[in-house]
């Protein structure tokens, strides 16, 4: 059973506590009850994709106490900048390259190299930040595919027993998800529209793209986006699917008995765990490719549960690359 939590500092301090241990919490923002997990623990991030059910490793946006929390974290430019002061706290999210340094799990991110940001304005989310003192990734807090949750008993009525807990916050005064920008190219592009409107953000910065489709996304390389590319930060290396030999030459990413002869072997998951298996995906690839291997073999990952959304981003990092 998920623990039903008040407001009340004792109640945000144990949410806290269940969050940094690696819990999943659920709790009200201005717009829609989030799902969240410390975004700096992976395997707590990746149970977020398997409460959800979510398909996809779509990025999640991460949500910081105040602007400098999250620029901390994010490569600000000036139009970030100004966004912030003009919009946050509130519901507003913003796609900025990760620095360096950033702590937040790559599989936060879908493995890209930029990361969604927003601060966000309601007291208990507030106070619920500042006492985990870490940023915390969360989508919405319902099933995947179902109505986003504006009510504790909206969140129950679909992930009950699925996590630890949810802080009852009342009902969300927005109800309608952050709006979020891309500000990671050269021109601020939209991504979804939200609780603040295309009118007011132009007003700021100007004018703002929209209407892009994926495929021309796909033929520009110019965004960097959540969900917009078909092969987005793939590897350099060429990745072979569902391998059951591998060659000397050869990375493996392996899932369960590794194959033999590899030059270089990461493991997934030595016991077959998809949950596993999905927080070190990203890490994995990426480590892979600097391996010196001619290519990157993948044994086969189970398509039930999060091996559905392990699978779609290998298949994406496989696409033929123009």
């Amino acid at each position: 059973m998920t623990v039903r939590l008040g407001v009340t500092p004792a109640d945000v301090d144990r949410a806290a506590s269940l969050l940094r241990a690696g819990d999943l919490v659920a709790f009200g923002t201005e717009t829609v009850y989030g799902l969240g997990a410390d975004a700096t623990d992976t395997k707590a991030v990746a149970r977020v994709f398997e409460a959800k059910g979510r398909p996809h490793f779509n990025p999640l946006i991460c949500h910081y106490p105040d602007a400098a929390a999250a620029f901390a974290h994010v490569v600000a430019n000036e139009a970030a900048r100004a966004l912030a002061a003009a919009f946050w706290p509130g519901p507003l999210t913003v796609v900025l390259p990760r620095r360096v340094t950033c702590p937040v799990a790559l599989l936060a991110g879908a493995g890209l190299d930029t990361l969604a940001v927003r601060v966000p304005d309601h007291p208990v989310a507030q106070a619920l930040l500042r006492a985990v003192g870490r940023p915390v990734a969360a989508p919405s807090a319902n099933r995947s595919g179902q109505v986003s949750p504006t009510s504790a008993e909206h969140v129950l009525d679909g992930l009950d027993g699925r996590i630890a807990a949810v802080l009852d916050s009342g009902t969300c005064p927005v109800g309608v998800e952050s709006t979020v920008l891309d500000l990671s190219g050269d021109r601020p592009f939209l991504l979804r529209p939200g609780g603040v409107t295309r009118e007011a953000i132009e007003a700021v910065v100007g004018r703002v793209q929209i209407g892009i489709t994926p495929l021309a996304a796909e033929a520009s390389r110019t965004l960097r986006s959540p969900g917009l590319l078909v092969s987005h930060y793939a590897p350099e290396l060429p990745v072979r699917l569902n391998a059951i030999e591998v060659g000397e030459d050869e990375a493996l990413l392996a899932f369960g008995t590794p194959l033999a002869g590899a030059g270089v072997v990461f493991q997934l998951s030595a016991g077959g765990d998809v949950v596993e298996a999905a927080s070190r995906l990203f890490e994995g690839l990426r480590w892979l490719d600097r391996s010196g291997a001619r290519g990157i073999a993948v044994m086969a990952v189970p398509q039930g549960g999060l091996g559905v959304a392990i699978n779609d981003r290998l298949g994406r990092a496989a696409a033929p690359r123009t």
